[in-house]
């Protein structure tokens, strides 16, 4: 998902109708459906304005719960608290591209709810609670400025983790959730040299800059149809911190069709696409989930790299299951996590994920540690991959590997890569326009025999 601009007021649909959308899928995510899962419900005509207004709404969700709290006597429904939640987070922060009039937003709020059966009693207090923000928010702000999710947009448990990890840099990390990540494209080298395309870009009146070695940051999101050779391969969309994984996996060696490749967790396709754009290896791409194993095969087909890679549905530390006995000359586990690196791109997930889950897919992680390690070659290398930036999913996973398998080394790689333009961790300093999102990277090589 990528932002996308709200349409300015007086133009249909109106903002009640959007207000409404917005509230349902707020009140979804609060309730642990994704906006994945939820947005495509949405007509597809509103569906981009609907989903830039919920962005917003979700990335001040805990200042605007917080001032619900205040703004209510007593605790709303979650269907009218959502609405409350949406309508606060345009008045207190505006949301890009647009700005509503204060009287505006409460007036649509109210007829949002009017034109709902459920809420049509709700209609006064909603303007109540509404106008009293108005009138009290000056001193309404002061009394949430030292509550944490109010302040930093994310829930308690998650601000203590990011600040326990990363002392320096936790404030900045959090604050890069805020952000709209650029649009960041990967040029597929077997087709077009990157500065040709730069050059088609221009001529369709598209500005971007190199970053990496096979990106372009555009200076504005577009859809990707519209995108100068999408349909024929020329250009995939991926993160300037995702496109380093193919690099990271096959640098400082030659690679041939001899070479065996494992992506373990490879839906929907980027990095195993790059690995095919990189080198005349052969790829095994796994996803244990079918409809997400079928992306795999979408993308590889857009790219013409189809021919090229197999793609099983497997579980990967299933090993039993799938693996042909012969040893990987390489394997790249990009594994499951909580995904609190690529926030600023999915601002549900702060909302969504629990603590307990950290520890959980920790113990996933290993699982996959564990049973690929001994599909790997000696001589070979194991690049691990989250996009995460809690330190239970990055180096502390990492170090009691080593600690487990005397047999491996640690290559120099990323390590924490934090997000946004913030100072990264480890040895990776280059920070593209716009900066990256989250990730961890660790090369775990095994010594030949």
């Amino acid at each position: 998902m990528t932002d996308s601009p709200v349409k300015a007021p007086g133009t249909a649909p109106g903002l009640s109708v959007l207000l409404q959308h917005t509230a349902e899928a707020v009140r979804q995510v609060q309730q642990g459906r994704s906006l994945a899962e939820g947005l495509p419900d949405v007509p597809a005509p509103l569906r981009p304005a609907v989903q830039a207004l919920t962005f917003h709404a979700l990335r001040h969700l805990g200042l605007a719960r917080a001032l619900v709290d205040r703004l209510a006597d007593r605790s709303p429904e979650p269907v009218v608290q959502a609405l409350l939640v949406a309508a606060v987070a345009l008045l207190v922060a505006p949301a890009d591209g647009v700005r509503y009039a204060p009287h505006t937003v409460v007036n649509q709020a109210v007829e949002a709810a009017r034109q709902q059966r459920r809420l049509q009693r709700q209609a006064g207090f909603i303007n109540a609670c509404l106008r009293r923000l108005l009138r009290e928010q000056t001193d309404l702000m002061a009394e949430v400025a030292d509550d944490p999710p109010a302040r930093h947009h994310h829930p308690r448990w998650w601000i203590d983790r990011v600040r326990r990890d990363h002392p320096q840099d936790w404030a900045a990390v959090l604050q890069a959730s805020q952000e709209p990540g650029p649009m960041t494209l990967r040029v597929n080298r077997r087709r077009i040299d990157r500065s040709a395309y730069a050059l088609r870009l221009a001529e369709a009146g598209m500005a971007s800059l190199p970053t990496g070695e096979d990106g372009l940051v555009l200076a504005r999101p577009c859809a990707v149809d519209s995108l100068p050779g999408w349909t024929d391969g020329l250009v995939s969309v991926q993160d300037a911190a995702a496109q380093m994984a193919a690099g990271l996996l096959l640098q400082g060696q030659d690679w041939g069709p001899q070479h065996r490749v494992l992506d373990a967790c490879a839906a929907p396709g980027g990095k195993t696409a790059h690995l095919l754009e990189r080198a005349d290896v052969q790829v095994l791409a796994l996803d244990a989930d079918a409809d997400r194993a079928r992306r795999i095969g979408d993308t590889l087909q857009r790219l013409q790299l189809q021919a090229r890679a197999q793609v099983k549905v497997a579980d990967a530390a299933d090993t039993a299951a799938w693996w042909d006995g012969q040893p990987f000359d390489a394997i790249l586990l990009d594994a499951p996590c909580t995904a609190s690196g690529i926030v600023r791109r999915h601002p549900d997930v702060r909302w969504l994920r629990r603590e307990a889950d950290v520890a959980a897919l920790a113990a996933q992680q290993r699982r996959l540690l564990e049973a690929l390690w001994p599909l790997l070659r000696p001589g070979g290398r194991l690049l691990y991959a989250t996009c995460s930036v809690f330190r239970a999913e990055g180096e502390d996973q990492v170090q009691a590997f080593l600690a487990r398998h005397t047999d491996a080394r640690q290559h120099p790689s990323a390590g924490h890569l934090l997000p946004g333009a913030g100072r990264p961790v480890g040895q990776f300093n280059d920070n593209p326009p716009g900066g990256h999102d989250g990730f961890f990277y660790a090369r775990l090589d095994k010594p030949a025999a």
